[in-house]
């Protein structure tokens, strides 16, 4: 970090009284210094957790890089969707984002700085190949080179994940992008490339940041890029929410299969590392317990984390999508079996928040679509009591308990993977100012009673072998834009300098190495 950048607001802070709330949270010490509080860790510390366990921070190219449009990189859905007026909270775009890209040192820095051990970071596909295949940019290629060799000068360990959510537009184009077959070649000669040039010294891979998402938001209900969906389910100019999340889940599937095998066959022996995938998991928690809310919330769970874990981990899609999507659900040939089933050395699971679901009791939906194929309604509270504290995001309740669940539930269901939690956080309002904003204590509240859970589910003998914080700044957060902020070091906008904020400190404390 920057000499005394903290100083000027933490000043500011001595003036403003908000900043003097929730002075419990801390434990002696003058807040105004947070190098020098001794905060509550709730009894949590790298101690408690097995040798050698992970703690990370994570973030996403399009949401931090900026430079989206120089130095080569070429366009990504995104880019063109972001165009769409009002599709993002003021119209704002990742064009300049927090410029990571000439600020990576100072980022890295600070990561050091903080006590972590790795950062989890997405390669633009675009930015390597702007044209999706072809032609290879080197300055993009240079880029990542630069970021990778500073990490491992800090003793910042590198997990590179290939994608989140950027599909080189140039394939959107060519052949309808993820609902093409040809995604699947193509994706796997790019995940090559980065094998092959950045593989000596990255040894933890990702192929796709979850693409439950990507087939969701972007096909069902059009909500994420490239915004397709039956005209029922939103405001798409194309698409049909009835059969394009199955047919791009499944592209998305083979698609990881294939750059698995890629790495298994040509560089894993030689490079030593591993490959997985990043997959989202939502716990859903019966509302009541009648055997109709328990179906509704196991039928959810198949539809959400399921429909990626099952297949790789036993073949085949669960058996509830099977006999619900009918023939609207893709079948793997025996062949692709083959590199399917067993395609993971280590899963990612990103685990936010929990919600109860119940049986609508309803008839055959006039339309369908994925989301009406899961026959389950959602509630955020139960005998009028809500289900946790809401963040920002109007999806995010804070439910420490969902997270235990969540690992119990992967442990029990699918053989006891290696995993690791690659996102949780919470967000603050993108207007919160910079003495409130660094002041975050429910942030902190957030992350100790999660990885309280977290600690619980390794006890019990969840194979967890660590833990990425999103985000490490705040970002571009996608429809939300620059109105949501999940970092734990404040970006001011304007210059967009970094602040840590106390929950960066708080992880600071946990993460301390005992003094030999």
């Amino acid at each position: 970090m920057r000499g005394g950048s903290w100083q000027l607001p933490l000043f500011i802070c001595m003036l403003t009284v908000l900043c003097m709330a929730d002075a419990a949270e801390v434990d002696g010490g003058d807040w105004r210094q947070p190098e020098k509080i001794k905060f509550d860790t709730g009894g949590l510390s790298r101690q408690s957790f097995p040798a050698g366990f992970l703690f990370g921070t994570a973030t996403s190219a399009y949401q931090v890089e900026g430079m989206a449009d120089k130095d080569g990189r070429g366009p990504s859905i995104w880019d063109e969707f972001v165009k769409i007026p009002g599709i993002v909270a003021n119209n704002a775009t990742g064009e300049v984002s927090v410029d990571q890209y000439h600020r990576y040192k100072e980022d890295v820095d600070l990561m050091a700085k903080l006590n972590f051990d790795a950062y989890r970071f997405s390669i633009s596909w675009s930015r390597i190949f702007p044209d999706g295949t072809g032609k290879v940019n080197w300055k993009g290629v240079a880029y990542y080179n630069r970021l990778i060799d500073y990490m491992l000068k800090k003793g910042i360990t590198p997990y590179a994940n290939l994608y989140h959510y950027d599909l080189p537009l140039a394939l959107e184009k060519k052949y309808k992008g993820l609902l093409g077959r040809q995604v699947v070649k193509d994706f796997a000669d790019y995940a090559d490339f980065c094998f092959k040039t950045f593989g000596d010294r990255v040894k933890n891979w990702m192929t796709f940041n979850e693409p439950r998402v990507v087939a969701a938001l972007g096909y069902d209900n059009g909500y994420f890029a490239p915004g397709r969906c039956s005209k029922a389910f939103g405001n798409c100019t194309a698409g049909n929410s009835a059969t394009e999340p199955y047919i791009v889940a499944h592209n998305l599937i083979l698609s990881h299969a294939a750059a698995v095998q890629r790495y298994r066959e040509k560089y894993q022996e030689k490079q030593k590392g591993r490959i997985g995938i990043l997959l989202d998991f939502v716990w859903y928690e019966p509302l009541t317990r009648s055997k109709a809310d328990n179906y509704a919330a196991q039928r959810a769970r198949d539809f959400h984390v399921g429909w990626f874990i099952h297949p790789i981990v036993y073949g085949e899609y669960p058996k509830t999508m099977q006999n619900i999507v009918g023939n609207r659900l893709p079948k793997f040939t025996q062949e692709e079996i083959k590199i399917v089933k067993g395609s993971i050395d280590y899963v990612g699971i990103n685990q936010y928040t929990t919600y109860y679901m119940y049986d609508p009791h309803q008839s055959k939906p006039k339309d369908l679509g994925y989301q009406q194929d899961w026959n389950a309604g959602f509630a955020y509270e139960k005998n009028g009591v809500q289900i946790g504290p809401r963040a920002n995001s109007y999806w995010l309740y804070n439910v420490p308990w969902g997270l235990y669940k969540a690992l119990i539930y992967i442990k029990e269901r699918y053989g006891n993977p290696t995993v690791f939690l690659s996102e949780n956080g919470m967000d603050d309002p993108g207007n919160v100012t910079l003495p409130k904003g660094l002041h975050d204590t429910t942030r902190i509240n957030y992350y100790r009673s999660y990885l309280t859970q977290l600690k619980k589910a390794v006890d019990d003998g969840a194979n967890v072998i660590g833990y990425f914080a999103w985000s490490l700044l705040d970002n571009f957060e996608w429809r939300s834009g620059y109105t949501s902020r999940f970092g734990i070091v404040y970006v001011d906008y304007t210059n967009l300098k970094r602040y840590p904020k106390m929950s960066a400190y708080w992880f600071k404390q946990l993460m301390e190495r005992k003094k030999h």
